[in-house]
């Protein structure tokens, strides 16, 4: 069984996980990959690396991953996350984080975190 590893990032670090993925992109391609919306699109456009969209995150999208962390669909997170504006849907960011960290997924919010969760297997 592949490892379905969810890729998503903030727009302004969008550019960050794009190019921590080149680095990654020989690892990535060997894992099931899911992203929401903007995200996936933007990885598949420079990488071709297949990420499957599922929804856009202030519209419902990080709800959604959370709901497939409780079915047992995802087995990694990274997630590079703009810490420092308010996000109008902050309240599903901490769920997801929060569904994530009950259900022992590991979850990287930030490239440090993310290169230790990539090389981990």
């Amino acid at each position: 069984m592949r490892t379905t590893i969810a890729l998503i990032a903030h727009n302004s670090r969008k550019n960050d996980l794009l190019n921590w993925a080149k680095v990654h992109h020989e690892v990535l391609k060997d894992h099931e990959l899911i992203g929401t919306t903007n995200t996936s699109k933007l990885l598949n456009d420079m990488l071709d690396l297949g990420v499957k969209g599922f929804g856009h995150g202030p519209s419902g999208g990080d709800i959604l991953l959370a709901a497939k962390i409780l079915q047992g669909e995802v087995h990694k997170i990274i997630f590079f996350i703009d810490a420092e504006t308010p996000h109008g849907h902050e309240h599903d960011i901490q769920t997801l984080i929060r569904t994530a960290v009950i259900n022992n997924i590991p979850i990287a919010l930030n490239r440090a975190s993310a290169d230790l969760i990539i090389l981990e297997e």
